[in-house]
């Protein structure tokens, strides 16, 4: 057989491989967030859209939730002002929501757009819009942060409507109190919430890490799948710290409360997403809950 025949019948082997999970998630909820290298490399960005327009062409019901961490900073540094975090959350006074909400409307609509060229409608919305994310203060450690947001509410109908309309939602983590004040939204807590709202069949989180490691200084201890008791035993035994702990204890939250399975991805890579849904080897770390069956028919 010649070699351009032998790429072909490869690339039917791939496509022969991602059916069963094009079939088992078919008109399925997917809640992306979007965040870290793979919203500031252009090219990844443009990897990333094409991976969730793809997810959208072959049947799921994608939602992105963004963040845009990198570049508030890069403004704030810009007017001037200083960042400043405390316990990893970013301190957000008056001036920092005002300069953060036109920095992420801005990256909203930048992401409607790419998705709008690929043929897919988009909608850019804030968790203002309709109410749609309803926040209490947050603290850490019962330190005042300013305005930051913990979601207390969210209000599904709005997705669930444009869903069913056919339009591809995004995010912005913005969203107000009950006295209709402006809150920034941790976009991991804000994808959590919705992807529990929705009752989303898997929630993906794009990183800058590979996954979750056993041991994080070994890359050979990565974990392709975890279960939520043994996720809890890791974060117990003092495996899992730093930037991970929360994100971790926001997977096992949104398991608990109906979301089928979590995945942690490195968004560095390019098209992450269509590896670890669509292959049987998978690429990142999957977390499940502990009686979900394993999906992966390969090894």
């Amino acid at each position: 057989m010649n070699k351009s025949m032998q790429k072909y019948l490869e690339k039917a082997e791939v496509l022969i491989e991602a059916l069963p999970y094009i079939q088992r998630f078919n008109r399925k909820i997917i809640v992306v967030k979007y965040g870290g290298s793979a919203m500031v490399d252009e090219q990844l960005k443009e990897q990333v859209i094409q991976d969730v327009t793809l997810l959208k062409l072959v049947g799921f019901k994608p939602i992105i939730v963004h963040g845009g961490g990198k570049e508030i900073s890069k403004w704030v540094g810009r007017v001037g002002m200083e960042p400043e975090f405390i316990n990893g959350l970013r301190v957000t006074d008056e001036a920092t929501m005002e300069l953060a909400e036109m920095v992420l409307g801005k990256v909203n609509k930048s992401l409607v757009q790419l998705v709008e060229s690929l043929g897919v409608r988009a909608i850019g919305i804030s968790g203002k819009d309709g109410a749609l994310l309803k926040v209490d203060k947050k603290y850490a450690d019962g330190e005042d942060i300013g305005f930051v947001g913990e979601v207390k509410e969210v209000n599904a109908d709005i997705l669930f409507d444009l869903l069913e309309k056919d339009f591809l939602p995004i995010i912005c983590p913005v969203g107000m109190d009950d006295d209709f004040h402006t809150y920034n939204i941790n976009a991991d807590d804000a994808a959590c919430a919705i992807a529990r709202a929705v009752h989303a069949e898997k929630l993906a989180f794009l990183t800058d890490i590979e996954g979750v490691y056993k041991d994080p200084s070994d890359p050979e201890t990565l974990i392709s799948e975890l279960r939520v008791s043994d996720g809890r035993a890791l974060m117990e035994e003092g495996y899992i710290g730093g930037g991970m702990l929360p994100k971790i204890q926001n997977c096992i939250d949104a398991i608990e409360n109906g979301v089928s399975r979590v995945h942690i991805l490195d968004g560095r890579i390019p098209h992450c997403l269509l590896l670890e849904i669509f292959t049987n080897k998978g690429i990142g770390t999957a977390i499940l809950n502990d009686n979900e069956e394993k999906f992966y028919h390969g090894e």
